[in-house]
């Protein structure tokens, strides 16, 4: 049950490791334990990777031992600028990118140790070792023997990745690595510069390359995500980011065939500043025309996290805004500071999902603001706070009957972090409460001539459902098992709304209400 504690033991040993001299290294990690011991419905958890194969390997069990099957990583940024962390990259005593011909440098610093898939010009194209670091240099020319050439610089910290990959295989689970991420552009940072997005996409297709060589026969090798990011929304005709993808997924395609590519965009709810609903279905076909015919899953960010969007109820749109949101739209009702909430949105995309896309839903793991003596996020800024499980809760209903699939954002600090030693982090609260329902939808059904409401979600099994404002207990008499559970009881709703909260065969109950009209 505290295992995740235990995970964060390790952590914090490896993390004095790196700071006290002379301390050797662990020469053997802990053995697997692979029992999942609290499947919750997040299955899917974005993390970093971890230099340490020990960490690593902590880090995949407690997360597998939750329920969860996929692992995502952002790619590092593809930066053009110059960059002061590789002054120790010498070759002969002089700076690697002192090379003849050279007309950009770009660099890119990285959680991962490449094969002989990256390097494809002898002499130029290698692997360095110098003072201390690993580093690698990377030609982006047509051929080695052009005489003008853009050279990639890389740094790395170990071969994080590939310690994720050797875990998740060993687990079960399916691991999406980031794309490299595009330069941003100057004075925009939402939007790719893409006087670079040829270097890019030449850059994408040797990592890719390497990733097919290393990986390819691996069971964790799901796809790739891609790293920038975009809202899901209607967009003009000529959009850099969506160009940007269209590019870069066609380089997957043609390195990766049959591959999945994992796309989170992102909604915005709040008035003045984000869109309505009604805008979804057009942004996610136009994220769906770039999958160069790959497999795609477009897993929403629910915006619950960053204070984006609400997850109240169809019956709350006159009520006052949560605490936790205020700071971000201010004290008013939720209809005057938002267009909708995450169930108006994810209902909309998922009235016309394109063929070969999946609908999934990002849940994000965070408050948007600390509050005191609260653990979370405190770099990069924004700073960000722990929530809660039944906040989580929350948002899985909100993501209704139309997810193929719940992942979040993201595993560390927010699953992980405790606001003491001795408290319990978010990932422990889970493992002690995974066994209470969720509802994630519900409706009017008739079962044998006898009018009643059928509900579906997770840990449904028995028990009761309670049917409030009215305060009426009726037992269950059907149940069935499928992609959800779910359970019927002879019952007809009276009023405007209802709240639904079940209780299921081992006497747990609901976080919160699923409310229908």
């Amino acid at each position: 049950m505290h295992r995740i504690i235990l995970w964060l033991v390790v952590v914090v040993a490896f993390m004095v490791s790196l700071v006290v001299p002379g301390k050797p290294e662990i020469e053997a990690c802990q053995s697997r334990d692979t029992r999942v011991v609290a499947p919750y419905a997040v299955t899917g958890y974005w993390v970093m990777p971890r230099a340490d194969p020990c960490v690593t390997r902590r880090m995949v069990e407690a997360i597998h031992a939750i329920g969860g099957d996929t692992m995502i990583t952002f790619g590092p940024r593809f930066s053009a600028r110059e960059d002061p962390d590789f002054a120790d990259c010498l070759v002969d005593g002089r700076p690697c990118a002192e090379v003849p011909g050279v007309r950009h440098v770009y660099t890119y610093v990285t959680s991962e140790e490449f094969g002989k898939g990256l390097l494809r010009c002898p002499g130029l194209d290698r692997r360095i070792e110098s003072r201390g670091r690993i580093f690698y240099r990377v030609s982006l020319a047509g051929s080695c023997q052009d005489p003008v050439q853009d050279l990639v610089l890389i740094a790395t910290d170990g071969d994080g990745l590939g310690n994720l990959m050797t875990e998740a295989a060993a687990y079960g689970m399916t691991v999406f690595p980031g794309l490299p991420a595009a330069p941003q552009l100057a004075g925009k940072p939402w939007e790719p510069d893409t006087a670079h997005t040829a270097a890019l996409t030449a850059f994408t297709a040797r990592v890719l390359a390497d990733y097919r060589e290393r990986f390819g026969r691996s069971s964790a090798f799901g796809g790739v995500y891609q790293s920038f990011e975009l809202a899901m929304r209607t967009r003009s005709a000529k959009d850099p980011i969506i160009e940007l993808y269209a590019a870069q997924h066609k380089v997957v395609a043609a390195t990766l065939s049959g591959k999945k590519i994992v796309v989170s965009p992102y909604i915005d709810a709040r008035r003045g500043r984000g869109f309505p609903p009604e805008q979804v279905e057009q942004g996610l076909a136009d994220i769906a025309a770039t999958r160069a015919g790959l497999p795609m899953a477009v897993a929403v960010q629910d915006g619950r996290g960053t204070g984006k969007v609400p997850v109240h109820g169809i019956q709350e749109a006159g009520a006052k805004v949560v605490p936790r949101l205020v700071p971000v739209v201010g004290d008013v009702s939720n209809a005057q500071a938002y267009y909708g909430a995450t169930r108006d949105y994810i209902e909309a995309a998922a009235r016309r999902v394109p063929s070969g896309v999946e609908l999934w839903v990002n849940v994000e793991g965070f408050e948007p603001t600390p509050v005191d003596g609260e653990c979370g996020r405190v770099d990069p800024l924004p700073l960000r706070g722990r929530t809660t499980k039944s906040r989580i809760d929350q948002q899985v209903m909100a993501a209704g009957t139309h997810a193929a699939k719940i992942i979040s954002y993201g595993w560390d600090p927010f699953f992980t972090c405790q606001a003491r030693y001795d408290t319990p982090s978010l990932a422990d609260d889970i493992v002690n409460g995974w066994r209470q329902p969720i509802i994630v939808g519900a409706s009017r059904k008739e079962m044998n001539g006898r009018p009643g409401v059928l509900v579906e979600g997770y840990n449904l099994r028995g028990g009761t459902l309670r049917f409030d404002p009215q305060g009426v207990v009726v037992k269950q008499e059907w149940y069935e098992k499928g992609r959800l559970e779910s359970a019927w009881a002879p019952y007809v709703p009276s009023g405007p709304w209802t709240s639904i909260t079940a209780t299921n065969e081992t006497g747990h109950s609901s976080t919160s209400g699923y409310v229908i009209r």
